[in-house]
């Protein structure tokens, strides 16, 4: 039988057998956890033949469990990555959405004059809090090209935590107040302003992508085809950067270069090293997931984690690295291309028009503030104080919101936050991720879901967000020593990939988690 998460049942604080085990010499001494953002787990199949180097070695090699899913309700860029070493569901972590996520304009970047980004909303601990309790010399680095891929990994944790912004790597006040030496001898090497005017062409013989080259929706319509240009202009090209596939290979150079600069990994304690690469989501939002550019790409990243890894294991005792590899969601294809039996029509649903008129009406009364009445795509928030104070009654104003959106085509649900808890959260799969998915202090009163395959209208990409298996399936594979090679296709999600490091740590959990200890891959 499958086995299905409750968001109530918090399992554990966790039962991983015995205390802490002191450290070995067959202990791990680095623990590289990689989230690969956007990606579907179909890809190790689907490119399978043509894979020889990173995802080849771990595909060959590790414990991957094919039956995975991020079991939240909005399949976000944030509330992945704050699932993947917390063991606990958006609920718990508190991050409800992108732009709700890590943004923080009480720091700066440093070496730039703009707002910067912290977990203050991130809330309880992660893998690397249970570390340190174990053992105070154990250290995270992470690295991503997004910030709230680098920071929601670690948690509220002061590591050593790094971002892409603007063509360096920077971090933010919350962590430091200088930039490292090598971190600006490495920014130094300008390779995104050097990168002006190169071209993205096909890695293999054209021969060897089944995909069509040119499809009228991809891009918002504009160059479809091969070769793909950066531009030439390098105050731009800077910028233009994240959306090829160098993205992904220039922030594996970062964090190889952060493990020699600061020794992660010699032993005897345990480090961290935590890496999100993200130009996969970049390309798949523009070319989709069946196209010929994400077949590339993940082509590309495939060979670029494969020089990583080569070079790792020259530097550090292959035998006591382990590495865990997952994604923070799936996609879904364009609308305009979408197939699916399930649908006959999939659309983009606007859904401004009908926001836009109940503010309206919430303005004619006095209430002005955006921010009272606001609506992220999902779900509706709502300052019932606010409204209340210029005579307006909450429930109407959800209410009146409510109606409309049932009416709108698209819509398959429109759910008040409060009545979530009395769905079948056994078998109806959105009901349970749209439990796991609100805090229950935060001001939403509606959670509403589309029909499958339609997306919220975001400006002519390929979009995720809901609450269906394409966008919540996604890989989960662990590679080293205390891991059974092999396929393993029991259901499981995310949240238990931390606790099942920690178990391999021997280190416990401060606080009792939403995920279980795998414990069919442990040797």
């Amino acid at each position: 039988m499958k086995r299905l998460h409750c968001a109530f049942a918090l399992p554990l604080a966790l039962a991983l057998g015995s205390p802490v085990a002191a450290q070995t010499r067959s202990s791990p001494t680095l623990i590289v956890f990689i989230t690969a953002d956007q990606f579907k787990p179909e890809y190790f199949d689907r490119f399978r033949a043509q894979f020889t180097g990173g995802f080849a070695r771990l595909v060959n090699g590790g414990a991957f469990y094919t039956n995975a899913f991020q079991d939240h309700a909005i399949t976000e860029t944030a509330q992945g990555h704050s699932e993947t070493l917390s063991g606990r569901y958006p609920r718990s972590t508190g991050i409800l959405t992108n732009a709700r996520g890590v943004g923080d304009p009480r720091t700066r970047l440093l070496g730039l004059d703009s707002a910067g980004a912290s977990p203050f909303r991130f809330r309880g601990t992660t893998l690397i809090d249970w570390m340190r309790s174990a053992d105070p010399q154990s250290r995270a680095f992470s690295v991503s090209r997004k910030d709230r891929g680098a920071i929601l990994p670690i948690g509220r944790g002061k590591e050593s935590v790094w971002w892409y912004a603007k063509g360096n790597f920077t971090t933010s006040t919350y962590y430091a107040d200088t930039l490292p030496t090598w971190v600006r001898v490495f920014n130094d090497r300008r390779v995104p302003f050097r990168s002006a005017g190169r071209a993205w062409t096909l890695l293999l013989p054209e021969s060897a992508y089944p995909e069509p080259d040119f499809v009228e929706v991809e891009n918002k319509r504009a160059h479809q085809t091969f070769p793909h240009a950066l531009t030439s202009d390098t105050s731009l090209a800077k910028i233009q950067f994240i959306d090829f596939p160098w993205m992904d290979e220039y922030t594996l150079d970062f964090a190889l270069q952060g493990v020699n600069e600061l020794n992660l990994g010699r032993g005897p304690h345990t480090d961290l090293l935590a890496i999100s690469l993200s130009s996969n989501d970049a390309v798949g939002h523009r070319f989709g997931p069946d196209s010929r550019e994400l077949h590339d790409e993940v082509l590309r990243l495939d060979r670029s984690l494969g020089v990583f890894l080569d070079s790792l294991f020259k530097l550090r005792d292959s035998t006591r690295i382990i590495i865990a590899l997952t994604a923070d969601h799936g996609v879904a294809p364009f609308p305009e291309l979408s197939h699916s039996p399930e649908v006959s029509k999939a659309m983009n649903v606007r859904f401004r028009p009908t926001l836009d008129s109940v503010r309206a009406r919430l303005a004619a009364r006095g209430v002005t503030d955006t921010a009272a009445f606001s609506f992220d795509p999902g779900v509706l928030l709502v300052n019932r104080q606010a409204l209340a104070a210029h005579g307006v009654d909450p429930d109407s104003a959800v209410e009146d919101f409510a109606r409309h959106m049932r009416e709108l085509p698209g819509v398959a649900r429109v759910q008040r936050v409060r009545d979530l808890s009395k769905g079948d959260t056994i078998r109806d799969p959105v009901a349970r991720r749209w439990l796991h998915m609100v805090a229950p202090d935060l001001p939403v009163e509606l959670a509403i879901t589309l029909e499958p395959y339609n997306v919220w209208w975001m400006g002519g990409w390929a979009e995720h967000g809901s609450p269906y298996d394409y966008d919540a399936h996604v890989p989960v594979l662990f590679y080293g020593p205390p891991f059974r090679p092999g396929r393993y296709t029991e259901q499981v999600g995310v949240v238990d990939m931390a606790p099942t490091l920690a178990r391999v740590l021997g280190v416990r959990p401060t606080e009792a988690l939403d995920g279980h200890v795998l414990t069919s891959s442990l040797r």
